[in-house]
């Protein structure tokens, strides 16, 4: 189509602002290289090109330099150097996170999640808020809006989402995971991809086999176009067409742009230090092209100088204006790790009379298929969740057939989309409830829990708080072997920005599965597959009366669940433990008959922990056993150890001492090996007996 001036000009007057932004970096390096940025030097074409034609309603994912991209939906050279200093006035981060990495939740422009620094792990997110449209699109009106009436949203069902790449990225195998399931589902989303042949020092012919849009076309379902992202006609035409598809069509794109790199990678890895193409590059710039496509359509010399005679000037002013701007204050630290969560009292009824007796896997059950009658936003996916399993442990058994396939569904084997995809969906105003099938299978969804999930809220400056639960089944039990027994919170209790949770007993179980829902922050709820049938020997603790519906139990409140008196004459024991533990720690207490002098508390969750009833436990009983299943070195339980010999050293009369699982690199398959790694109630005896006479 023809391109009017008025469009044509907003495109220059932005390539030229970026421009000029650029080229004032570089005669100020000295001041704004403090910390790390890039710039979309060679990139402003294609980005400018999209980047009017988004609506408030979209989402974007822009990358580290889509700095043109930013200044075409609306933000100002000022916006952009706050954070390229650093300042507190960073509309993004408040001095977080580096320049170019917005976080952007504005009524008139598109919304922007946080993510990391993008390389590559973003596509999981935005494919989130794709996968987020496509549900909400499977909704009633009426559903939709009772998930609007308690989520301020601007989605309409016409909204896309915009997940823009370097091309290096696109060898990470979380985009293939991305690639995946918006083929998969058809979700409205368009992936950009910006093409300038390196990485940092690595050209594409060392690392790529083929390009982004050829490797895109192995996705059956994604449409994949490639075009010269420095031609402006063609870049906006294709992706206003593109665009106009999307949201008419709801099915995703790609969009490959080959453009040139005019500027160095970084400003901490300069182009001259490994740079053999440069003269090739610069005879790509996009400026001068699109300058003669102003002059070619009735804009005069004097009208183009004009425009970067003022872009220069009002850069120079920003920049001026934002060194003077504070940094953050030292307090400016602490806030935002966290959103207040309503639930902070304990409510409703644990016991109800009359109620049945239930195990520990169906209460987290209940308490979902209860969550999701009352929440349209509440929905439920993972490996074989669906319909026709229900869970390996049946820990979803009916709820595919009483909420519809769109709402409990399978996911493929993808951990890291299973775990990302929550950061965006949460983003869209829905509650996903997710779950990795083992504990042992968490690994590949790490990379996504720790840089995306975890720090969304903290580097968002609170305006992008993870809303999603994700249960992991864990622990050993009947000879699972090295791939389905594993312990490992200590890894996951290091993420910070998680709420963890590990209870013990079915009550526990549903109260702090609700608490989690209500929580506008990301919670990993372990749950231990030796409870939830209480099939184990001396497991019966953990089945329990159901309690009701409104049940809920906040975070961060252990329970003390064997209570003693302090005895002067004889010696006390605090035990602190959580999961399996606090079973061995009850067993171990009652066959020895020391119930009045050993006193067990139950953590319940793991972050944030119960402090204040741990030392005043221990304080009362002058003596401290930690019990975990983990193996002991270098763990949470280590930690704990630390900190309560830390803070009890003057009321314990012995070493805080911890019994957990042998430190081998695995949980053997045959019996015999697992019993003798993992702690029993046996062991526990054998520990509290040591300790009580030391």
């Amino acid at each position: 189509m023809k391109i009017s001036k008025e469009i044509l000009e907003f495109g220059y007057k932005n390539l030229t602002t970026a421009k000029a932004m650029a080229e004032l970096y570089e005669e100020n390096f000295k001041t704004v290289s403090k910390y790390v940025h890039a710039t979309s030097r060679g990139h402003e074409v294609i980005q400018t090109a999209l980047g009017m034609q988004l609506l408030p309603q979209d989402y974007a994912f822009p990358y580290y330099r889509d700095d043109a991209m930013l200044l075409s939906i609306g933000m100002k050279p000022y916006d952009l150097m706050l954070q390229l200093l650093a300042k507190k006035d960073d509309p993004f981060s408040g001095g977080r996170t580096y320049y170019s990495h917005p976080s952007l939740n504005d009524i008139d422009k598109p919304k922007i999640p946080h993510q990391s620094s993008a390389t590559g792990m973003q596509a999981i997110p935005a494919t989130g808020v794709a996968l987020g449209f496509h549900y909400r699109e499977s909704l009633t009106d009426e559903q939709r809006a009772a998930i609007d009436s308690s989520f301020d949203s601007s989605v309409t069902s016409d909204s896309v989402v915009v997940c823009s790449l370097g091309d290096a990225s696109v060898t990470e195998g979380e985009i293939a995971e991305a690639f995946q399931m918006a083929a998969l589902k058809q979700l409205p989303i368009l992936y950009l991809v910006q093409d300038n042949g390196w990485d940092i020092s690595a050209s594409a012919a060392e690392t790529r086999a083929q390009n982004a849009a050829e490797y895109a076309a192995g996705f059956h379902g994604i449409e994949a176009i490639s075009i010269d992202g420095t031609d402006f006609e063609e870049s906006y035409n294709t992706l206003n067409k593109v665009i106009e598809k999307i949201r008419t069509e709801r099915r995703p794109f790609l969009v490959h742009a080959k453009v040139p790199l005019l500027n160095h990678h970084t400003s901490g890895v300069r182009m001259e230090f490994y740079r053999d193409d440069l003269e090739e590059a610069r005879s790509r710039d996009p400026y001068p092209r699109m300058r003669q496509l102003l002059l070619d359509n009735g804009f005069s010399e004097q009208d183009v100088d004009d425009y970067d005679a003022f872009a220069k000037a009002e850069s120079k002013k920003a920049l001026d204006q934002a060194m003077k701007m504070p940094d953050p204050e030292p307090a400016d630290l602490y806030t935002n790790d966290f959103a207040p969560t309503p639930i902070t009292e304990e409510k409703g009824e644990r016991s109800p009379e009359g109620a049945d007796k239930v195990v520990m896997v169906d209460c987290a059950l209940f308490a979902i298929e209860e969550l999701m009658k009352k929440h349209p936003e509440c929905l439920l996916y993972g490996q074989d969740v669906g319909g026709r399993l229900g869970g390996v442990f049946r820990e979803a058994a009916t709820l595919a057939q009483k909420f519809g396939d769109n709402r409990v569904f399978n996911t493929p084997i993808q951990e890291a989309f299973i775990v990302g995809s929550t950061v965006g969906m949460s983003a869209a105003g829905l509650k996903p409830i997710v779950e990795v099938q083992f504990a042992d299978y968490i690994w590949p969804g790490l990379n996504q829990l720790f840089t995306e999930v975890s720090r969304s809220c903290y580097l968002s400056n609170g305006k992008w708080p993870v809303s999603m639960v994700l249960r992991v089944p864990i622990g050993a039990y009947g000879s699972g072997g090295p791939y389905h027994s594993s312990s490992m919170e200590s890894v996951v209790s290091n993420i910070r920005g998680l709420k963890i949770a590990y209870p013990s007993n079915g009550a526990d179980l549903k109260g702090l599965m609700k608490a989690a829902y209500y929580d506008p922050n990301p919670v990993v709820i372990f749950e231990h597959k030796g409870l939830y049938w209480s099939k184990v020997k001396g497991t019966k603790g953990a089945t329990s009366v159901e309690p009701s519906e409104d049940y809920v139990l906040p975070f961060g409140k252990a329970w003390v669940l064997q209570e003693i008196w302090k005895k002067e004459e004889e010696e006390t024991l605090s035990i602190i433990t959580y999961g399996m533990g606090v079973h061995w720690a009850m067993n171990a207490t009652e066959e020895l008959g020391l119930q009045d002098r050993v006193e067990v508390v139950d953590l319940r969750t793991l972050h944030p922990l119960d402090y204040e009833t741990v030392f005043t436990s221990v304080k009362k009983c002058g003596k401290c056993l930690v019990v975990t299943e983990e193996p002991s070195d270098n763990s949470f339980s280590r930690a704990l150890q630390g900190r309560i010999q830390e803070e009890c050293f003057k009321y314990i009369d012995a070493p805080v001492m911890v019994i957990g699982s042998e430190n081998m690199p695995a949980i053997p398959l045959n019996s015999v090996l697992e019993e003798t790694m993992i702690p029993s109630t046996e062991k526990v005896k054998v520990k509290i007996e040591e300790i009580l006479n030391y």
